[in-house]
């Protein structure tokens, strides 16, 4: 059985990363099926709940209002709409559902307290709620978990040294700072990076150092390849090698081996043989449904079929326990609908 770590080096993680290829999957996948039910994989839907108009500058962004992208700036949805989406990715296998809003940080007015009832209405559907907001301050990551949230995603990117190339309107500490505001919440914490933004390996590797000695283990990493966006800074930066990414998702199973790691942007333009190899590596989550957020994603049926073909079973919702609604003890469902 894998020990988990959090003191890993740099040149420790480098050695990992740049292991002969196979022998790099073998280790993550014996890794794998030591610690996890390998043939099973969360399922996540993702949904824009508040599109576009974001102050940041993040080079990779298509929702940063100073590019002209063309994503049309939406206020945030009714909860209604919410619930209907969340109800069509339940039915196609997703167990959980995210909802991200094009913000720098949350603010405390009337959309946060939209977004709170939103959490609550889809954890009574018994699906897992994650949110992806931009910055928390520990009252408003303890409201959420309040109203049940049962994860928050918070991606650092990429290293610390290359992060002001791709964002400078915030910094590598305020990231850090939110997710030390989401575990001290007891909120689930998800937390990974791009890939493709022109980085350097050094820099990957860097950031699996940061996640991997935080004080806990992100219970789930994200491994992004970049979509590039035309009107974004990043628009002309070359498709990553399906082999980074499988050295990704390796590394971070063998430096986190309890970690769930997920499969995320890019797999659209993935065949299915090459994300086979991915969760032969390791991953074990996906996001399913045609978007995520603003960029194309699989359809549910086809990732139903890829399942089947390969094997894979969808993990249930609230396999490590469900989070207490505690801001308020009892909901009618026409309260919570």
């Amino acid at each position: 059985m894998a020990v988990v770590r959090h003191d890993w080096t740099q040149e420790e993680i480098s050695e990992i990363y740049h292991t002969p290829l196979l022998d790099l999957i073998y280790r993550a996948a014996s890794i794998h099926r030591e610690n996890k039910d390998y043939a099973e994989v969360q399922i996540s839907s993702l949904i824009s709940i508040k599109t576009g108009g974001c102050p940041e500058d993040c080079a990779y962004c298509p929702q940063a209002a100073r590019y002209n992208t063309g994503v049309d700036v939406h206020a945030i949805m009714p909860k209604e709409e919410v619930i209907a989406v969340a109800e069509r990715a339940k039915a196609g296998g997703a167990s959980r559902l995210c909802m991200g809003a094009a913000w720098r940080e949350v603010r405390d007015n009337r959309d946060f307290d939209k977004v709170i009832d939103m959490v609550k209405a889809v954890n009574s559907l018994d699906m897992e709620v994650c949110c992806t907001l931009g910055m928390l301050t520990e009252a408003q990551a303890q409201r959420l978990a309040d109203a049940g949230l049962y994860a928050y995603n918070h991606n650092l990117d990429t290293s610390e040294d290359d992060y002001k190339r791709i964002i400078t309107t915030r910094s590598y500490d305020d990231r850090l700072k939110t997710l030390e505001h989401v575990r001290k919440a007891k909120i689930s914490v998800c937390s990974g990076g791009i890939i493709g933004l022109g980085e350097t390996t050094a820099d990957r590797i860097s950031m699996l150092k940061t996640l991997s000695n935080l004080p806990q283990h992100p219970e789930s990493v994200p491994i992004n390849a970049l979509v590039p966006v035309k009107g974004t800074p990043l628009a002309d930066q070359p498709r990553v090698s399906i082999w980074d990414m499988v050295r990704m998702i390796a590394t971070t199973r063998i430096i986190m081996p309890k970690t769930v790691v997920r499969l995320s942007a890019g797999r659209t333009e993935m065949s299915t043989v090459e994300q086979a190899f991915c969760f032969m590596a390791g991953a074990n989550s996906i996001f399913a449904g045609e978007k995520l957020l603003t960029t194309p994603n699989p359809s549910f049926d086809e990732d139903m079929a890829m399942f089947e073909l390969l094997g894979l079973t969808p993990r249930k919702a609230f396999k490590n326990g469900r989070p207490e609604i505690k801001e308020i003890k009892e909901m009618s469902i026409n309260e919570v609908i």
